[in-house]
């Protein structure tokens, strides 16, 4: 079991209904992180979470098996090039 600060930023905020929270995940994992934001606030989060992605010590990843740092933002996904 580990212990994240996860910050959330625009839709995942929204989700969330929160800026930031501590989150306790048994996968310490990009994928066991999803798999709690999902159990945690449904639909909403899901969404963010599929199309979205985490940015894990300083570098964006969707990469499920990327274990996780001590702080890991939620990033929606982004309009523009």
């Amino acid at each position: 079991m580990a212990e994240v600060l996860v910050r959330y930023f625009a839709a995942a905020e929204d989700a969330a209904g929160r800026p930031e929270e501590r989150v306790e995940v048994t996968d310490a994992t990009v994928g066991g992180l999803q798999a709690e934001l999902v159990a945690r606030y449904g639909e909403p989060m899901e969404r963010v979470v599929l199309s979205g992605s985490f940015l894990v010590g300083g570098v964006v990843s969707r990469d499920p098996s990327r274990e996780l740092t001590a702080t890991v933002d939620v990033l929606p996904p982004f309009a523009g090039g």
